[in-house]
């Protein structure tokens, strides 16, 4: 059975990232490395608060990371969903934006995901942070997925003996 990864908004965005600084052409490479073998080893879903972001965007590859992400399915946002946002905000371990980093994580919990797929390493894929919301997770009865990058989930191989 294939593992499920919620994709969040930032892998759209550095799919088609075009800075020509180092650090973000390596982030789109490995995006784009990890985008070409996910749909084999994973179930790719989304969320309407992740179209909504990309709508509400205002950048050159918008229409492009909207194709990039309107086939994936796409999961519910319901009222255990908001009150799981609400949780997080009241326990200090995202920022009170309800419709932002909040919301993904709720959706990736109650969704049961694997793995939140992120760039988002400030608030989302953080080891210090995790240390936060795996508790609150477990307060609340929920799934904790793994909150990683594209680069964490390409693999590769161990060449050291």
């Amino acid at each position: 059975m294939a593992v499920r990864a919620y994709v969040e908004t930032s892998i759209p965005s550095f799919f088609f990232e075009a800075r020509p600084q180092p650090d973000m052409v390596a982030r789109r490479d490995w995006t784009r490395a990890w985008w070409a073998t996910a749909n084999a080893t994973s179930e790719l879903v989304t969320s309407p608060a992740v179209i909504d972001e990309l709508e509400r965007g205002s950048f050159a590859a918008k229409e492009q990371c909207l194709e990039l992400v309107t086939p994936l399915p796409l999961l519910a946002i319901d009222t255990a969903v908001l009150e799981i946002v609400e949780a997080y905000i009241r326990h200090l371990v995202m920022p009170a934006d309800p419709v932002g980093d909040a919301l993904h994580l709720a959706l990736a919990s109650y969704h049961r995901c694997d793995f939140l797929v992120t760039w988002n390493c400030k608030h989302i894929a953080n080891a210090n942070k995790f240390g936060h919301i795996r508790p609150v997770n477990t307060l609340l009865g929920l799934f904790n997925p793994a909150l990683v990058t594209p680069l964490e989930l390409l693999g590769g191989t161990d060449d050291a003996e």
